[in-house]
């Protein structure tokens, strides 16, 4: 059971690093968060329905790793 959750485990976690990398920056730098904050606040900036799923795939993956921590660190 252990080594089988320890496998799924790095499955997760080289998702995880890889769906975080093919995300797209948030902000401009220290001069998109003074002169662009308002756009990301107010939602001008569209993300594209790809980004979205993305997004998604990282929260799943993110929750899924924490479970997977929490029952290998139950079951030693």
């Amino acid at each position: 059971m252990q080594t089988f959750l320890m496998v799924v485990m790095a499955i997760v976690s080289i998702f995880l690093i890889v769906s975080v990398l093919l995300q797209s920056g948030n902000s401009d730098g220290l001069s998109g968060s003074i002169a662009g904050g308002a756009e990301q606040l107010f939602g001008k900036k569209k993300s594209s329905p790809y980004e979205a799923l993305l997004k998604k795939l990282t929260v799943v993956a993110a929750v899924l790793f924490i479970v997977i921590s929490l029952i290998l660190l139950a079951v030693k």
